[in-house]
């Protein structure tokens, strides 16, 4: 973006400095402020919406056709306004982000590995980049040779996501566990042969530089109005998306000493306690779906972060 949307001299800086791109900041808002209102909307009051992030009526309009054509999104027509929903692929691959960006503490993990053995020869190439780019998401290793690991990995999101895929007879699915307490039970070769976490280091360094200013905030309807709260929310999350999700999720055992994820994580959490609250008055008063207004959050996100906090 060549020129900031906002004069703010604390949050002009981030549109200069975060790697803000249309359908992935698109895919950010949706996620966090529509997903949780129903879903649906219309693309008229989105466009409002996103707005004072930067985006132009052009961009939201192509990167949400985009969307559609990747079979994230749905449309509807009612006279003359287009609505846009969650398909079901959209609706699984979004609940999976949304449990990783608002978990409530750290990871559990009961010593057990998730193994995913592809029959690489009976995959097409494209198959191939889009299992592995999903398997990616949910914070899968790649060992090589098609196969994936993940120490607390889900299987039932594994199951959605290959149904998705339509990859059934192709892949399989194991669990295992170390040898015990001997010299040869070292999971750390593991995470060395399936994960890179120097540069995820990096990225939630540059997190913490990006948005630690804004953890001083004690009372921010005093110093903010609901717009700004909108969009130090909205790139709040978008900075700390862009670099969870390719965060393999560790538990702290299998993780290196001074992890500074945990340090983004609590800020995050910090920050979007402080101004979610007046976010989700400005976008209830813009967004729109089929009946009128959006309906008011489910309770699922009132539990993000095990509960969110309020005045």
């Amino acid at each position: 973006m060549s020129r900031p949307p906002t004069s703010d001299p604390l949050i002009a800086p981030l549109f200069q400095r975060l790697d803000l791109k249309a359908k992935s900041l698109l895919v950010t808002v949706w996620g966090d402020a529509v997903a949780p209102h129903g879903g649906t909307v219309w693309l008229g009051s989105l466009i409002n919406l996103v707005a004072p992030l930067g985006l132009n009526d052009r961009a939201v309009r192509t990167n949400v056709f985009r969307l559609q054509k990747e079979g994230l999104l749905a449309s509807n027509q009612v006279g003359r306004r287009s609505f846009y929903r969650l398909t079901e692929t959209g609706a699984h691959r979004f609940a999976e982000a949304t449990t990783r960006i608002y978990a409530a503490g750290d990871i559990r993990w009961d010593g057990n590995w998730l193994f995913l053995f592809a029959l690489r020869r009976d995959l097409a190439e494209k198959e191939r980049r889009k299992l592995e780019t999903e398997l990616g998401w949910l914070g899968f290793g790649n060992l090589g040779g098609g196969i994936y690991a993940h120490p607390t990995a889900s299987a039932a999101s594994v199951d959605s996501l290959l149904t998705d895929l339509d990859l059934a007879g192709k892949v399989t699915i194991l669990k295992a566990t170390g040898s015990g307490n001997t010299p040869f039970d070292t999971p750390e070769i593991l995470v060395a042969k399936g994960w890179t976490l120097k540069d995820l280091e990096a990225d939630y360094a540059r997190f913490i530089r990006h948005f630690s200013g804004f953890a001083e905030f004690t009372e921010p309807a005093a110093s903010l109005d609901e717009k700004k709260c909108f969009i130090i929310r909205s790139l709040l999350v978008h900075d700390y998306r862009r670099v969870l999700l390719r965060d393999p999720m560790l538990p702290a055992e299998l993780l290196p000493p001074g992890w500074n994820g945990n340090q983004a994580r609590d800020l995050f959490r910090t920050i979007y306690n402080l101004v979610w609250e007046d976010a989700e008055t400005y976008l209830m008063t813009i967004l729109e779906n089929e009946t009128g207004r959006l309906p008011p959050a489910s309770e699922e996100f009132y539990r993000r972060f095990g509960e969110l906090k309020r005045r």
